[in-house]
């Protein structure tokens, strides 16, 4: 992969991707739930991405990491290296504010404000 241009053109349609799976007990995609932590181009065949969990005790731990590298390299033939990491731990604030729109449209409430309160944050 030669250009700086490129890896960014192949890190937009990962995250597009990831913008299509859902996590199934909350209903907002990995992405716009900040479950993606990082994700490195290593070249136009390989990619890692270093995901987190909302729990440590997800029982969805190994379906949603084999999921993503399944979508990526049935849409765009890359393989992906799934690293689950958990520190730091998620929290709401690393949703992104698309995900925090569908997160109150859906449960009626803003889940980072809420959190925020809950634990004396600014």
């Amino acid at each position: 992969m030669a250009t700086d241009e490129k890896r960014e053109e192949l890190k937009r349609k990962i995250i597009s991707i990831l913008e299509t799976i859902t996590d199934p007990e909350i209903g907002i995609d990995l992405w716009n739930l900040g479950l993606i932590y990082d994700i490195d181009i290593v070249d136009e065949d390989n990619v890692k991405i270093k995901m987190g969990l909302t729990t440590p005790f997800c029982p969805l731990a190994n379906i949603l990491p084999m999921m993503v590298a399944e979508e990526l390299k049935k849409k765009l033939g890359v393989n992906a290296e799934i690293e689950l990491v958990y520190d730091p731990p998620w929290t709401p604030e690393r949703m992104t504010e698309k995900g925090r729109r569908i997160f109150k449209e859906r449960f009626g409430y803003d889940i980072v404000e809420e959190y925020k309160k809950a634990y004396g944050k600014k």
